[in-house]
């Protein structure tokens, strides 16, 4: 069970996904306050794509399909 909490605990220190938290919370800040701006908004989603897009991508590649 420690491993487990480990190895994702180091999955989540990676760059990758500290940039996206970081730009999801700067998001949430900006919505709450209604600044969210149509180029904010496009950088965002394909950050977000990007991300979730690799995710699915490492998880197909060990055979877990999606």
């Amino acid at each position: 069970m420690k491993e487990i909490l480990a190895n994702r605990l180091a999955r989540l220190l990676c760059v990758k996904s500290l940039v996206t938290l970081l730009l999801t919370i700067v998001f949430a800040v900006k919505a709450l306050r209604g600044e969210v701006g149509q180029d904010f908004m496009t950088v965002y989603t394909v950050i977000i794509a990007f991300y979730f897009g690799t995710q699915l991508e490492r998880t197909a590649q060990k055979g877990g399909g999606a």
